[in-house]
């Protein structure tokens, strides 16, 4: 067995990095700690996003395309209005739990992303 500490970094496969380091930083207002261009940290606060373009390292694109990435934010209904004025598409509606609203939607590179907001306990 080993000691995992917690989590680093998830790493984000894109294939236009300009197109997807917009997205990140202008869209969702994600701060980009890397001062190296070509590979792109984004900090959440808790687990930062990395993009990373599979060619450059010697693998194929594919994005994640089921296992969301899911941003809390304060208001999932507020959240959501703004990106769509930002030409964001989400894929149905909010979708209420019982203890929590989500709406999804995907990034530039077809990667599933989610606003999140848990309401109860």
């Amino acid at each position: 067995m080993i000691t995992v500490e917690r989590t680093d970094f998830m790493s984000v496969p894109v294939q236009d990095m300009e197109r997807a380091t917009r997205f990140y930083a202008e869209t969702l207002g994600i701060h980009n700690s890397s001062p190296d261009d070509a590979w792109p940290e984004f900090e959440t606060g808790n687990v930062s996003l990395y993009l990373v373009d599979p060619s450059r390292v010697g693998g194929t694109f594919a994005p994640h395309a089921s296992a969301q990435i899911a941003f809390r934010v304060p208001d999932v209904a507020a959240a959501r209005a703004t990106l769509e004025q930002a030409g964001v598409e989400f894929e149905g509606d909010i979708l209420d739990t019982g203890v929590c609203h989500m709406a999804f939607f995907k990034d530039t590179e077809g990667n599933a992303l989610m606003l999140h907001r848990r309401y109860a306990r």
